[in-house]
């Protein structure tokens, strides 16, 4: 059992994939954890931002919170917390990670391709960098 895990959210498939991450964490939390689900946004390239209105991007980001807070609603855990950051995914995981001191990190894999074997998926490259367990799920 762990006492803080991070479950890392990716809201494609209409967060199916996440639903199936967080019901897992709901099994292996301690009765007295934690679930922190953390969101990380691409960032827009500023020759892009610049094209976009400010309302747009800011109504993206009241919609993908809406979904956390769905996702949220699912998880059994003492305190759930939603973490939304924006940059490189597996940097910031990590440093969510981090920040809740957490013992466990939980992120979805895709089959892999031949890309992931020259580039890396974002998976491959928390479980090289984690200090502390990290389960992959498919």
């Amino acid at each position: 059992m762990y006492k803080s895990i991070v479950v890392a959210v990716a809201l494609f498939n209409k967060g199916a994939t996440s639903r199936a991450l967080i019901q897992k964490a709901n099994k292996l939390v301690d009765a007295g954890g934690s679930i922190t689900l953390v969101h990380v946004l691409d960032e827009v390239p500023p020759y892009l931002a610049a094209a976009v209105a400010r309302e747009q991007l800011l109504q993206h980001r009241k919609a993908i919170r809406e979904q956390l807070d769905s996702l949220a609603a699912s998880a059994r855990a003492k305190t759930v917390d939603i973490d939304i950051r924006g940059g490189r995914p597996s940097e910031n995981i990590l440093a969510c990670a981090q920040d809740c001191k957490a013992d466990l990190i939980m992120v979805a894999s895709h089959k892999p391709g031949m890309s992931d074997y020259f580039i890396g998926s974002t998976a491959s490259r928390v479980v090289r960098h984690s200090q502390i367990s990290v389960l992959v799920a498919r």
